[in-house]
């Protein structure tokens, strides 16, 4: 409620008189006073708000996060699609980006559920504070936008949050060990951001149906409890993850189904219990420093589509035993070592299903010089448990109907929509 003026006007009025001005200029001065008066009163009382509006929230939780997101819109330094725009008012449930619903705890309340941030181009210096004060949500999404900073420790109270994509931003320090403590959660996606250091074996024990950690600056090594993982799709490439491929990987066979490794340096030799992943449709493991022979377990891969090991310091023969396997689209063994190939993976070949190029095999075009295939040979190597490579731990099913053609345009995999930066998963 606004307090007149008046005694002030009173009092300039005494003054005049004091002054022995002439009445009719008192007068004239008076009534310009009081219409400029009336105008400010009138211009105020539009531009604020009344007290009703401000207080009409549709519940309770709804107006304990209003600040909060007031709050966070005044560090967003850049907003180019003017999404803030619509942050205004108590009726957060058209604030673009934000999605309501009823919370677990209470199916007649109304609160801040979800958060879609994808594609919005927001940049703020901090996500702390923010996204760790909002105790029901339950998915936040914020792909291809330029947050910085780190993950708060706090987000591990977000006793819903079951996905959580913080994908293409700015985000950097070490793996968030926060997500370690958070049960609920089923999907993390932090690739493309600046983090770095070792990734903890805890990750690997979380109940998580997609893992997607590409395109960072993780390093060391894989953590040997890799096969703990509950997850259908793991995304490891594009970082500087260094050793071996961990032998554990095995014991994810009833759940595992796309497996990025490429562009890493890996070493050593591939682990013949990767042929137990007997779910996997896709194994990319390229671009790496692996070496020695192709497991025959391989063969046991009954379901994998795309098997990708290019780029790599593989060597011998390639085992027919994995060239038989019934679903194959796409096996890349080029750029490699491999010495043979027998019948029918040069029947796969023929169909543009196995790529052989730049390799050491005899009689096919486009493979290496004979100077490098000597140079590459003249040093001895080795791998342990070398009798393992011809183990075949499955009944081998043998290919029916027709050699299988590559095809143009294989069906969608998931993992490696992961490997471009602008793409949500989800």
């Amino acid at each position: 409620m606004f307090r007149p003026h008046w005694p002030i006007k009173i009092e300039s009025m005494v003054l005049f008189n004091q002054a022995s001005i002439p009445k009719f200029k008192v007068c004239t001065i008076l009534l310009c006073i009081l219409l400029v008066d009336c105008q400010i009163l009138e211009s105020t009382s539009q531009s604020l708000p009344l007290l009703p509006d401000i207080l009409n929230f549709l519940d309770q939780r709804l107006a304990l996060v209003f600040s909060i997101i007031q709050t966070f819109k005044n560090t967003i330094t850049s907003d180019p699609l003017g999404v803030t725009t619509t942050w205004v008012g108590p009726n957060i449930c058209n604030y673009t980006g934000f999605y309501c619903d009823n919370p677990p705890d209470n199916l007649t309340a109304i609160t801040v559920a979800s958060i879609d941030f994808n594609g919005f181009q927001l940049s703020a210096p901090s996500l702390d504070g923010f996204i760790d004060q909002l105790p029901d949500l339950a998915l936040f999404h914020a792909n291809s936008n330029n947050f910085s900073g780190t993950i708060s420790p706090k987000i591990a109270g977000l006793k819903y949050l079951y996905e959580l994509d913080l994908s293409n931003n700015l985000l950097s320090g070490a793996f968030p060990t926060s997500i370690l403590n958070m049960p609920t959660l089923s999907f993390l996606d932090i690739r493309y951001n600046l983090f770095t250091g070792s990734v903890p074996p805890q990750i690997f024990m979380q109940p998580l149906d997609a893992l997607f950690l590409n395109n960072n600056n993780f390093m060391l090594t894989l953590p040997n409890n890799l096969g703990d993982t509950s997850a259908l799709y793991l995304t490891l490439a594009n970082n500087k993850f260094t050793g071996l491929i961990p032998r554990s990987i095995g014991k994810a066979s009833s759940t595992l189904k796309e497996v990025l490794l490429l562009n890493n340096l890996l070493t050593g030799c591939l682990p013949y219990e990767i042929g137990f992943l007997n779910q996997a449709i896709l194994f990319d493991a390229g671009n790496n420093l692996l070496t020695g022979p192709l497991p025959c377990s391989f063969g046991c891969l009954e379901k994998v589509e795309v098997l990708n090991l290019a780029r790599n310091l593989l060597y011998g023969q390639v085992p027919e035993v994995v060239c038989a396997l019934g679903n194959l689209a796409n096996l890349s063994l080029s750029y490699n070592y491999f010495t043979k190939v027998g019948p029918l993976c040069k029947k796969l070949i023929m169909s543009g299903v196995l790529d052989v190029r730049k390799n050491c095999i005899l009689g096919l075009p486009d493979q290496r010089s004979v100077q490098e295939c000597t140079t590459f040979f003249s040093i001895p190597r080795t791998c342990m448990n070398l009798s393992s490579f011809n183990i075949i731990p499955c009944k081998i099913i043998p290919r029916r109907g027709k050699t299988p053609v590559r095809t143009e345009s294989p069906r969608h995999l998931l993992s490696y929509s992961a490997l471009s930066r602008n793409n949500r998963v989800l």
